[in-house]
């Protein structure tokens, strides 16, 4: 690759979080703002199948990844703590175009909705910016449970007598 196939575009940064499943394809990078998580990468050799393409399943899980990232900003956001982690009920990509080696491809998800517990997304998947696939995603998590500010009985020692 190039020098100029290298810059990064303004506003991203080395992706935050790291796992064993993206650690292979690093540098991964990553931009925030306005309760979004976007995902980018340089497409490299490690990204792509054997027609020398990015593989479709590096664009699932980053996609996934985007829009499940996403969904925890918006919760942060909205002061909503999480009390454990979540995961991916649904997952939906369709593949449009096809991306290849030394392209920047980003990864742009949109919070829809986020509900008691549950939350929806949509992702849109662009390479050099065209759009090369979409997808839509479902999440669940589970809220902070809310402790007792009061010294009043629970129901439990009330009828209990204790």
């Amino acid at each position: 690759m190039t020098a100029e196939q290298d810059i990064v575009p303004d506003g991203y940064v080395l992706h935050f979080r790291t796992s064993p499943v993206t650690d292979p394809w690093q540098p991964l990078f990553s931009r925030t703002g306005d309760g979004t998580v976007n995902l980018a990468l340089r497409v490299r050799q490690a990204h792509c199948n054997g027609k020398g393409f990015l593989h479709g399943g590096v664009i699932n899980a980053l996609a996934d990844n985007a829009m499940g990232l996403s969904v925890i900003e918006t919760l942060r956001k909205r002061g909503i703590e999480r009390g454990r982690g979540g995961y991916t009920v649904s997952l939906s990509l369709d593949f449009i175009v096809s991306a290849q080696v030394s392209q920047w491809v980003e990864f742009v998800p949109r919070v829809l909705k986020v509900g008691r517990g549950i939350g929806f997304a949509d992702c849109l998947v662009l390479a050099d910016s065209q759009t090369i696939a979409r997808g839509n995603a479902t999440y669940r998590f589970y809220e902070e449970a809310k402790t007792a500010t009061t010294s009043e009985p629970s129901n439990a020692e009330a009828v209990s007598g204790c």
